[in-house]
């Protein structure tokens, strides 16, 4: 009896060695991360227009421009946005306007479904609304000069519509 206590109790033991090893192996630094290297600036080739001149003398550094955002529908968007453009083509622009508000319901800061719905009211002759429409759209596309610039037209358009050519041209 006592062998099966003693071979129970190496076991046990055998058994919390291999997890400390594994624990104690886990612990040990992995291999060196690599650090990427500059590549060096080739000097100005002899006899080129930069060739005698000096480099200026490093000042503080600058941020980076900010990269342009671009928006864009997501898939459940952009099927209702075809599916709106699809109902207004077919004279029904109370209905797409109606599908264009489901699509804004998934994301309503979307400067471009804020543009579309713009384009409805002008459809419906709501011109007033539109601007205002085109107004909430440009507020959106901060970042993304082609909404800014579509947001533009449909508010210069707007505009015009209510006969203020002076302003539209602002």
């Amino acid at each position: 009896m006592k062998r099966r206590t003693l071979r129970h109790a190496l076991g046990t033991h055998a058994a919390l060695l291999v997890a400390l090893a594994c624990v104690a192996g886990c612990e040990t630094p992995g291999p060196p991360v690599p650090v990427p290297v500059p590549a060096p600036v080739p000097a100005p080739a002899p006899g080129s227009a930069s060739a005698g001149r000096e480099r200026p003398p490093a000042g503080p550094a600058r941020p980076a421009a900010p990269a342009a955002r671009r928006y864009a529908l997501g898939t459940a968007a952009g099927a209702l946005v075809t599916q709106a453009r699809g109902q207004l083509a077919r004279g029904e622009p109370a209905v797409a306007a109606a599908t264009l508000e489901r699509a804004m319901r998934i994301e309503p800061d979307n400067p471009l479904l804020w543009i579309e719905l713009a384009k409805v009211r002008q459809a419906q002759g709501n011109a007033a609304q539109a601007e205002a429409m085109g107004r909430k759209a440009l507020a959106r596309a901060s970042g993304d000069p082609a909404a800014e610039a579509a947001a533009r037209r449909v508010i210069a358009e707007s505009r015009r519509a209510r006969g203020q050519r002076e302003e539209s041209r602002d």
